[in-house]
């Protein structure tokens, strides 16, 4: 099953959305998305935890 997430899903009033075919696959797209769009953020083991929580299957 495809996953799925997008910044709306973790309350971020942003656009960006992804999908893969796997939850590996997804959390790449997302973690390049994360170094180049919200520097801000620190993707550190609960941080990725959280994020793992939001994704969807579509």
């Amino acid at each position: 099953m495809t996953k799925s997430i997008s910044c709306s899903d973790a309350g971020k009033d942003y656009g960006w959305s992804t999908s893969a075919p796997t939850e590996e696959e997804l959390m790449e797209k997302v973690t390049e998305h994360v170094k180049k769009d919200h520097k801000e953020i620190e993707l550190n083991s609960e941080i990725i935890s959280s994020i793992k929580s939001l994704v969807k299957d579509i």
